[in-house]
């Protein structure tokens, strides 16, 4: 896919992203906009993963610890094929699988997460399998910056080290902001790349709204041979929508009507831009 396919990529997804969040009455919009990018760059362009192969043992695996942007993933794998678009006309209503969390019961979800701090967890175990099995495929798991304050986190660090895990991509969504303020007044994590470099990481920190760095970013691992992988992706809560971004109120939050029309009207202007290059 060349640059300007995946960059409108990005705009159509944070589209759907706001459309289905509307139409459910609930959500977690700005923590969805401020991934979609990175989860954009993972499918479309670097994982080994479709609807085709998706229970074939050599797969790339995805597990997103941050379960409660789902919504972002859920346009993904939607738009991947992994079920038909029209199941999200469902989310979040009575009986539906669609709901504030990844479950299993979704085709193409991994794993069921949201109990934050368990993601990594999990993907160092699906680590471990892969080289205790000498497969070749990679595990990337997606954390919010906020759920590192969860002391399992580190406990999955310091194994992931111990096993030499270098099939292991753990991304930080790091917009700084969780739920009732930054996540340095909550439980200050920082400086968060020398702390998991002491853990035995190897680490890289990137735009995370920048496609083309971080499709290199992910490609290029393992970065030092024998070391999990950390990459910090720098981003912007509620990055698209110019009254959402950066905004602590939209780590949860439902557009008025009046809000969605200015956000359908920024993301258009976008796209017209976009088509302009």
């Amino acid at each position: 896919m060349n640059s300007l396919a995946i960059q409108k990529k990005s705009v159509e997804y944070r589209k759907k992203i706001l459309t289905y969040i509307k139409k459910a009455n609930a959500g977690h919009t700005g923590g969805s906009l401020s991934c979609i990018d990175i989860l954009n760059v993972l499918y479309n362009e670097v994982m080994n993963v479709s609807p085709d192969n998706f229970h074939h043992p050599d797969r790339d695996r995805y597990i997103q610890s941050k379960g409660h942007s789902v919504e972002a993933l859920f346009v993904v794998l939607a738009d991947q094929g992994f079920f038909p678009e029209s199941d999200l006309e469902t989310l979040c209503q009575y009986q539906s699988h669609y709901v504030g969390h990844p479950t299993r019961k979704v085709n193409g979800v991994e794993q069921n997460t949201g109990a934050l701090g368990h993601g990594l967890s999990i993907s160092a175990g699906v680590a471990l399998a892969g080289k205790m099995d000498k497969k070749d495929y990679k595990v990337f798991t997606l954390l919010g910056d906020g759920e590192l304050a969860e002391g399992s986190n580190w406990e999955a660090a310091m194994i992931a080290a111990q096993y030499k895990l270098d099939n292991l991509i753990a991304i930080v969504d790091r917009n700084t902001l969780q739920i009732t303020d930054r996540t340095r007044h909550v439980c200050n994590t920082e400086p968060l790349a020398e702390k998991f470099k002491a853990f035995g990481w190897a680490v890289k920190e990137v735009d995370g709204h920048h496609l083309e760095e971080l499709k290199e970013t992910f490609l290029s691992t393992p970065y030092e041979k024998g070391k999990p992988n950390l990459v910090i992706a720098n981003t912007t809560k509620g990055k698209g929508i110019s009254f959402m971004e950066d905004v602590l109120k939209w780590h949860h939050g439902v557009p008025s009507d009046e809000e969605f029309e200015k956000c359908m009207e920024e993301l258009e202007k976008l796209t017209k831009t976009l088509e302009i290059v």
